[in-house]
């Protein structure tokens, strides 16, 4: 149908415009390589995206002539956020081994919610062990192009690989995990 037969209607978002069936076919092609593409990300671990943003922005900070930001590097600062940042992941893995749980976060079902150790303060302590790491690396390095593997990583981290996660950790723990999210944040 021609969206011109049918008179706009207000509402209190604007005018009302009624769509084509070829608009809505465009909208859904471009809906399924959004959700293809993410599920294509899904097939590498957090680890591996850190490791590819970190190669690609060092090649740039190579390109760039190893451009520095001012006052950068700092290495004490660098090194320490380097060593820090295993904490995190290593104390959550230790955990779940303990607790005997998956740690592999696309399994199909995990055997227990954990909430304590690392995971009463965030909800994701080795994607943040992750960030951290990378952006120790960034002050290491102190080469400005570096600096955009940590961010990076937090955005593939949080739109990406976190939803996934919550939705099946939402379907196979329902309500506790619903209260465990009210009191924890995501990040930190």
């Amino acid at each position: 149908m021609d969206a011109t037969v049918f008179p706009q209607r207000r509402c209190e978002c604007g005018p009302l415009r009624l769509v084509s069936t070829s608009q809505r076919a465009d909208d859904r092609s471009i809906l399924d390589a959004i959700v293809l593409g993410v599920m294509e990300m899904l097939k590498l671990p957090p680890p591996i995206w850190a490791l590819i943003y970190l190669l690609t922005t060092a090649a740039m900070s190579w390109f760039f002539g190893w451009s520095k930001v001012p006052g950068l590097p700092l290495t004490p600062l660098g090194i320490s956020l380097v060593a820090i940042s295993w904490i995190l992941p290593v104390w959550a893995i230790v955990l779940f081994r303990r607790e005997g749980t998956e740690v592999e976060p696309t399994s199909p079902t995990n055997r227990k919610l954990i909430t304590s150790g690392p995971y009463g303060f965030t909800r994701n302590p080795m994607y943040l062990g992750l960030v951290i790491l990378t952006l120790g690396i960034a002050f290491w390095v102190g080469a400005w192009p570096m600096f955009g593997a940590p961010v990076a990583l937090f955005a593939t981290a949080n739109w990406v690989h976190i939803p996934f996660e919550e939705a099946k950790m939402r379907r196979q723990f329902g309500a506790v995990y619903d209260t465990y999210v009210t009191r924890v944040r995501r990040w930190i």
